[in-house]
């Protein structure tokens, strides 16, 4: 078993709270939008079209981090399904633009509500002071970890 200093063993301790607190939340999230009949990453991209309105389909990769691959796959289900239409870039017609289809746009706004509010139950229990600091502290140790690798 390996043995580190008060501060190493503070630090792994903190760790084990933050990843079972982490897959708790994603598990009770991945429960509520497969309640929807939707994948999480069904949901990602329909909620970033939604909130942000039309994006090429590079972007959405990017900003959700979903490999490019696969969010072809996902966009394609999600036409598919009506939910979204994709446009070739008139400009640049190697890109392709995806925004929300009426019915896409329907849905969500029935689901997305409901979404909010299981997330509102998660956080309910801090307060306002609580949740500022939360994500001031998640906000430092992302930046971090990025500067430290």
């Amino acid at each position: 078993m390996y043995q580190g200093n008060e501060q190493v063993e503070k630090d792994l301790r903190l760790f084990r709270i933050w990843l079972k607190s982490t897959k708790t939340v994603f598990d009770i999230l991945h429960e509520d939008i497969k309640g929807f009949g939707l994948t999480v990453e069904n949901f990602m991209v329909l909620e970033l079209l939604y909130n942000k309105g039309s994006h090429h389909i590079q972007t959405i990769s990017e900003k959700l981090m979903i490999p490019s691959g696969s969010i072809t796959y996902v966009v394609n289900k999600l036409e598919k399904k009506e939910l979204v239409k994709k446009e070739q870039d008139p400009s640049n017609r190697r890109y392709w633009k995806v925004s929300l289809t009426d019915k896409g746009e329907e849905l969500f706004h029935e689901i997305f509500p409901q979404h909010v509010e299981t997330i509102g139950n998660i956080f309910g229990s801090l307060d306002d002071n609580e949740k500022g600091q939360l994500a001031e502290l998640l906000k430092i140790v992302g930046l971090n970890a990025k500067v430290s690798n």
